[in-house]
C-alpha cells in the first residue's frame, strides 16, 4: 500500500525543522485521569512556535522550496497563516496569507507581525483568492493540509509524543483538513504496538466523520459555524487517503462540550488553549468508555485565542473544584 507520506518522511522532517521549532512539553492532570479512569498525556503544541503545531508543517515545506522561489502564499483561518509567515521569514521570502474576514483579529494581527501580507476574503472564496495572488506574484502555494511535506511536518508532533510517553494505547487530536491527524496515523501505524488514532471534530463541521464512515471523501460543510474556528475546512484528499487506509476514527463533539473543555484547560491546568485545541478533551468526555484503563495521548493543537468564547462559556455550569 503506497500512501502520500511515510514514517521516513516524518523522521526526515523532524531533523530538518529541529533548529526552528520547540520540542513541546507533555502535561498531565490527576483530576482528568480520575474522571476518565485512565492516564491522559497532553502534548502542548499551544506552546509551539506561532502558538500551534502548524509551525511544523509549514517550516518543513518551505525549507524544501528551491532557492529561486519568488514567495509563498496560503489560505488559512489563522494558525497555518502564522506558520507560513514565520517559516517564510526564516528564508527571507515574501508571504501572502489569504484569510476569511471572520478570522479572529488576534490571528490576523499575528500573521502581519511575522511580515506577511494579509488578503481578506469570504470563507468560500479563499482558494480563488489564493489563486489570484499566485497569478499576480508567481508565489508558491503552501497548502494548509493537502500537501505531503506539510503532513510530514505535522507528524513530527506525534513522533515526539511517542518518544516522550511510551506505550500509548490511543492518540486523540483535532481534525479539520486532516494534516495533523494523518501525520499522527502514519507514525502510530509504524509502531511495534499499534496505537489507535481518533480525531475530534465539531458536529457543526463533521465532513471528516462522514467521510471515514462512508469510505468516500465528503464535501466540506457549506458556510460552517463553530467556536472551533481552526477546524472549519473540509478534509483534504491526501489526509483522507491516509486516514481511511490506516482506519482512523472520528468522534464528534458539541459546541458546549468544546467550551467546557477549553474552560477545563484554563481553570484546572492553567493552559491557554483555543477551542479547536480543546476538542480532543471534549471527545474523550463524549465517549469515556473507550478510554477507560487506557494510556491516551492528546495533541493540543494550538493556543491562539482572543478569549471571545469566554462570553458564551460564562453561562455554563462550573464543574466542582478539586485538586489538579
Amino acid at each position: 500500500m503506497s500512501l502520500p507520506v511515510t514514517l521516513a518522511d516524518i523522521i526526515a522532517a523532524a531533523e530538518r525543522i529541529r533548529p526552528f521549532v520547540h520540542e513541546t512539553p507533555v502535561f498531565t492532570s490527576a483530576t482528568f485521569d480520575r474522571e476518565v479512569g485512565g492516564r491522559v498525556f497532553f502534548k502542548a503544541e499551544n506552546l509551539q512556535k506561532v502558538g500551534a503545531f502548524k509551525a511544523r508543517g509549514a517550516t518543513n515545506a518551505i525549507l524544501q522550496l528551491p532557492d529561486d522561489v519568488p514567495g509563498v502564499v496560503t489560505h488559512s483561518s489563522g494558525n497555518h497563516g502564522q506558520a507560513v509567515a514565520y517559516a517564510a521569514s526564516i528564508r527571507n521570502l515574501p508571504a501572502w496569507v489569504v484569510m476569511p474576514r471572520t478570522a479572529p483579529t488576534l490571528k490576523i494581527d499575528a500573521v502581519r507581525s511575522y511580515g506577511a501580507e494579509v488578503v481578506l476574503c469570504d470563507h468560500a472564496e479563499r482558494e480563488s483568492a489564493a489563486a489570484a495572488v499566485i497569478d499576480g506574484t508567481g508565489a508558491v502555494l503552501v497548502h494548509p493540509f493537502d500537501d505531503a511535506a506539510v503532513i510530514a511536518g505535522q507528524g513530527t508532533a506525534t513522533l515526539e509524543l511517542v518518544e516522550q510517553v511510551p506505550n500509548l494505547d490511543v492518540i486523540v487530536a483535532p481534525i479539520g483538513g486532516g494534516g495533523l491527524l494523518s501525520g499522527a496515523a502514519t507514525v502510530c501505524a509504524a509502531q511495534e504496538s499499534t496505537i489507535q488514532v481518533i480525531g475530534a471534530e465539531p458536529f457543526a463541521v463533521d465532513d471528516a466523520y462522514r467521510s471515514l464512515q462512508s469510505g468516500i471523501r465528503q464535501p466540506g460543510v457549506e458556510s460552517p459555524s463553530t467556536i472551533a474556528d481552526g477546524l472549519l475546512t473540509g478534509i483534504g484528499a491526501r489526509p483522507f487517503a491516509i486516514l481511511a487506509a490506516l482506519e482512523a476514527e472520528v468522534i464528534r463533539v458539541s459546541e458546549t462540550a468544546i467550551l467546557e473543555a477549553a474552560l477545563f484547560f484554563l481553570h484546572r491546568m492553567k493552559l491557554s488553549v483555543e477551542p479547536s485545541g480543546a476538542t480532543p478533551l471534549a471527545a474523550i468526555r463524549a465517549e469515556p468508555g473507550r478510554f477507560r484503563d487506557q494510556r491516551v495521548g492528546v495533541i493540543i493543537s494550538g493556543g491562539n485565542t482572543d478569549f471571545a468564547w469566554l462570553g458564551a462559556a460564562a453561562s455554563l455550569t462550573s464543574r466542582p473544584e478539586t485538586s489538579p
